[in-house]
């Protein structure tokens, strides 16, 4: 009996140990299978790639920041060059202007001491015929290689297309400057090649000189445009069978820049026949010429016709010829 039991004890604490066992390696085996060593070991990797990229990538920021401060010190020493240049260039535009407004000043008194001379040498006329005699020619009375001895004025102007569209604002300028060597005369009038009067109300009578009148011719010509046959023939055999008078002094400013006609000798003996010389071998009125160049770019037969016959009358009327260079 005490053998028996002895072996059934036994037998028992055995398997109790041995399912302890298969329990206890089940356990080890779940826990060794959710957590596995290879995925730990990517992560640590991936990370460590993940820094040398950063910092790599911080590395290459820096030499950017570098290349930009360079580029930004360089432009700021660009900027300092062209600021002093732009101060340079200011003080010498400065002192060009303070030249040109001391140009304008010596300019202008010029024209006043011109005037001056001119009225001076007008107001003397009548007294130095009355000393020195009728015949009296002085050799010193030109303005430019213009003489200024007349008392009357007539504008013979051509108003054609290329005159209008290409000249005009010198045209009125020249007006002008004809007018301010002449500061005081008895009689202006405006007509143009045609013989057509700027004024229809002074047709065949003299506008009388004034300021007032002066501007209003200055007026006027920014809008007068007649019909014109581009030929300067009606408008100065119009002028000396209109306004010739034995005891007045005229000239006759004939502005145009071509000549239509056929024949420059025709129209030099028809001005030879009306403005014939007094006994003393003076014209009854001077002819003075000015040659626009509208067509110096595309010159024809037309604006040499024009500088031979006004060159032609201005030589046998006791008058001057002067062509302009360019239209400014």
């Amino acid at each position: 009996m005490r053998q028996r039991r002895d072996i059934s004890e036994f037998s028992l604490s055995f398997l109790d140990v041995i399912c302890c066992g298969f329990g206890a390696i089940i356990l080890l085996l779940m826990i060794v299978k959710t957590v596995e060593p290879a995925i730990l070991e990517k992560t640590i990797v991936n990370l460590d790639g993940q820094v040398a990229a950063r910092k790599n990538a911080v590395f290459e920021l820096r030499g950017q920041t570098a290349v930009l401060r360079q580029q930004v010190s360089e432009q700021s020493a660009q900027l300092d060059l062209t600021l002093q240049t732009l101060a340079k260039l200011r003080q010498e535009r400065t002192n060009i202007l303070g030249q040109f407004v001391a140009s304008t000043e010596d300019a202008e008194d010029a024209l006043i001491a011109q005037s001056e001379l001119a009225a001076a040498r007008q107001s003397l006329t009548d007294e130095m015929e009355r000393l020195l005699g009728q015949d009296f020619r002085r050799t010193d009375s030109t303005i430019a290689g213009i003489p200024v001895d007349s008392e009357y004025i007539i504008f013979v102007i051509d108003t054609s297309g290329s005159m209008q569209n290409f000249a005009w604002p010198q045209v009125v300028r020249k007006v002008r400057e004809t007018l301010q060597i002449y500061p005081t005369v008895k009689g202006i009038q405006v007509m143009n090649d045609m013989g057509d009067y700027m004024f229809p109300s002074y047709r065949a009578q003299w506008i009388p000189d004034s300021p007032a009148r002066r501007n209003a011719i200055a007026q006027r010509m920014q809008t007068w445009a007649p019909f014109s046959n581009s030929s300067p023939v009606e408008g100065i055999q119009a002028a000396i069978s209109t306004f010739y008078a034995p005891d007045k002094r005229i000239s006759i400013y004939v502005f145009g820049d071509d000549f239509t006609g056929s024949s420059v000798e025709s129209v030099v003996d028809t001005v030879d026949r009306i403005n014939v010389a007094d006994a003393e071998g003076r014209r009854r009125v001077r002819i003075h010429a000015v040659a626009f160049p509208v067509h110096l770019q595309n010159p024809s037969g037309r604006i040499w016709r024009f500088a031979a016959l006004m060159r032609e009358l201005a030589h046998r009327n006791d008058g001057t010829f002067v062509g302009l260079q360019d239209l400014r």
